[in-house]
């Protein structure tokens, strides 16, 4: 910008200026200078919805920069978080503000193989146009979008962002879909990279954490409870005669159990908590900040909770319980990390020997219990 001031003040230039003016150097100038000032706030755009650490952050900071300079009625961003889920999450925007919408779409499928071809942002009635397939774009129709604009990555069709008209003016100019198409590509590469992190430690099969995050996130909550010294529990729980019940009902029949224990498990914690999937049927949860009780009242949360659950499946099955471990770590012991597993582990084991479907907490005294349990048994 400053080159080009020094170039209008040239006196070379400013004796030449009406020539200048008439053959439009002027007004290409401006031209440029506007091209300018649009990818300068393109790239600040994309330095703040890149360095976004949530997918909230990366929603809110697009949301915002839509928003400041286009003032859309709405957004509303849809996607489906990995590969384990079947089912969209959808996300509403307006005036900065999440609002729940009555948007109601179960795959993004349909729209694959045609944003493929084209890429850009569109405008929803030429989308409807050009598929030709109304129940897949009336509940869309019923939102009144003006845009939609496709979340795309190597992988495919990862979302859309529906777009509604804007408040104060009646369409959206071509130089405008030309910034919303730069920006989005910065939202699409934000959320891809969100939605790979969290391929990559998740499981597959229930969702919930891997072993690899967990035990990296249980080192970093140790590692907190020395430094501040605030309690955390641990919990280690399994499903009970799991193997007895895959080989009457088959793996499939033990996998649906797999994913709805993991969905009670979601549904019973707080956002902080972690869940994760530690092998096979065993589950841990790292609860932060949570002390004795506390964790207790947890765990047996979860445990009622699974035992009532009811899995839909093509023959009746019986009932699923699980027995849990409990293990509280505060900083005033010199432990690491397969210490505490072991306390969690060895609850379990107690819970299990005590008839099953229960929850028992570490205490000093159960670690000798435990080994005389065990011993006993050898004899036998």
């Amino acid at each position: 910008m400053q080159d080009t001031d020094e170039f209008l003040k040239n006196p070379k230039v400013l004796s030449q200026y009406n020539q200048l003016q008439e053959l439009g150097v002027f007004h290409y100038i401006d031209i440029l200078k506007k091209d300018i000032r649009n990818y300068e706030a393109i790239i600040n755009a994309a330095k703040t919805i890149l360095n976004s650490k949530t997918i909230d952050e990366i929603l809110e900071s697009t949301v915002k920069e839509i928003s400041d300079r286009f003032l859309p009625s709405f957004l509303i961003f849809l996607w489906r978080p990995s590969s384990n889920h079947k089912d969209l999450v959808i996300r509403g925007y307006q005036n900065f503000k999440t609002f729940e919408t009555p948007l109601q779409l179960e795959d993004l499928s349909p729209f694959e193989s045609f944003f493929k071809q084209y890429s850009q942002p569109i405008s929803f009635d030429l989308l409807e146009y050009q598929l030709n397939n109304p129940s897949v774009t009336e509940p869309m129709k019923q939102q009144k979008p003006d845009l939609v604009i496709p979340i795309l990555g190597p992988s495919g069709l990862y979302g859309l962002i529906l777009i509604g008209p804007k408040l104060l003016e009646e369409q959206y100019a071509l130089h405008e879909l030309s910034f919303l198409d730069k920006l989005m590509s910065f939202t699409s590469l934000a959320i891809q990279n969100y939605i790979h992190y969290q391929y990559s430690v998740r499981d597959g099969k229930t969702g919930l954490y891997n072993h690899g995050f967990f035990i990296v996130r249980l080192k970093d909550e140790m590692a907190r409870s020395n430094r501040l010294h605030q309690p955390f529990a641990l919990i280690i729980m399994d499903v009970d005669k799991f193997k007895h019940f895959n080989d009457t009902y088959g793996h499939l029949a033990g996998d649906a159990v797999l994913e709805h224990l993991a969905g009670v498990i979601q549904k019973n914690l707080r956002s902080q908590d972690i869940p994760s999937r530690f092998g096979g049927e065993e589950f841990t949860i790292l609860l932060p900040e949570t002390n004795r009780a506390s964790a207790w009242i947890v765990a047996e949360r979860l445990r009622t909770a699974v035992a009532s659950l009811n899995i839909p499946w093509e023959q009746n099955l019986p009932q699923v319980t699980i027995s849990l471990g409990v293990a509280i770590y505060d900083g005033s012991e010199q432990l690491d990390s397969d210490a505490l597993i072991q306390r969690a582990d060895q609850a379990l084991y107690q819970s299990k020997q005590r008839g099953r479907n229960r929850t028992t907490v570490w205490g000093s005294g159960l670690l000798h219990k435990t080994q005389q349990m065990r011993s006993s048994r050898i004899g036998e």
